[in-house]
């Protein structure tokens, strides 16, 4: 395909670049700069890590993790850490950076080798994913933070976060306790929860389940119940508990589940 004029992604980001070559660099997948390499006879044998947008890949990792925590903080301040955790997490996967970009057509303006084109690189969710964290990185450095800010807020938050947001708390669903707790004992560098049967009650159509949830502590030693929880199947026994720790650990002056 035809090289794209810059113009066209400039504008889907607000910003004219002073340095068009970071631009240039954030779109360029490994396999041109492969490809250019070996079609200059005097370039080095190792591989430069500035050819290609896997550096700035890194760093826009980064920057769009913090702004989006950020931004999230100031549209919800009355989600608590793991709620936010969570929300963050889905707005920075992969899966949903690889629409905000199929969105954005950046395919379209991606610089690829000639086997990634014919494999239809330009459609690959992972290739996506990774140039548009390319593209913010050159956007944070050429333009600033406040460009920066503006681009996550327009076209990686506002898009999304509401309907994630309601999905999160169980609007319209059961809401997923125990991947909230898991979220929020990650944060404060515990282990994943654990969850065990302690009891079994009632007639086999109507059985009644009581579960208890613990955490793994630093050394490894497993922590005293965090909470208990009741349920008609070990599911809903489960996901009690973990509601119940989650209210726990966010009062932590409670004695009790």
């Amino acid at each position: 395909m035809k090289e794209k004029p810059a113009e066209g992604i400039e504008a889907l980001l607000g910003h004219r670049f002073a340095h068009p070559e970071l631009l240039r660099r954030a779109l360029t997948h490994r396999s041109l700069a492969y490809e250019q390499r070996l079609a200059e006879p005097d370039a080095p044998v190792a591989n430069d890590p500035q050819s290609d947008n896997e550096q700035l890949e890194f760093l826009g990792d980064a920057v769009l993790g913090f702004l989006a925590a950020e931004e999230l903080c100031r549209r919800y301040p009355e989600l608590h850490e793991g709620e936010l955790t969570r929300l963050r997490s889905e707005l920075v996967s992969r899966r949903h950076l690889a629409q905000v970009a199929s969105r954005l057509g950046v395919g379209e303006y991606m610089l690829l080798g000639r086997g990634e084109e014919r494999s239809g690189g330009r459609k690959k969710s992972a290739l996506l994913a990774n140039c548009i964290e390319a593209v913010m990185a050159a956007l944070y450095l050429d333009g600033g933070m406040e460009k920066a800010r503006a681009f996550v807020a327009r076209e990686v938050v506002e898009p999304s976060a509401s309907a994630l947001r309601d999905q999160m708390r169980g609007v319209g669903g059961i809401a997923d306790h125990k991947s909230a707790l898991q979220e929020m004992l990650q944060a404060r560098n515990h282990s994943q929860p654990e969850y065990e049967v302690k009891a079994e009650s009632g007639p086999d159509h109507r059985k009644r389940f009581l579960v208890e949830v613990f955490a793994r502590e630093h050394d490894g030693a497993r922590s005293k119940a965090l909470a208990r929880g009741l349920g008609g199947t070990k599911k809903k026994a489960e996901q009690e508990a973990a509601r119940r720790a989650i209210a726990r650990l966010r009062a932590p002056s409670e004695r009790t589940p």
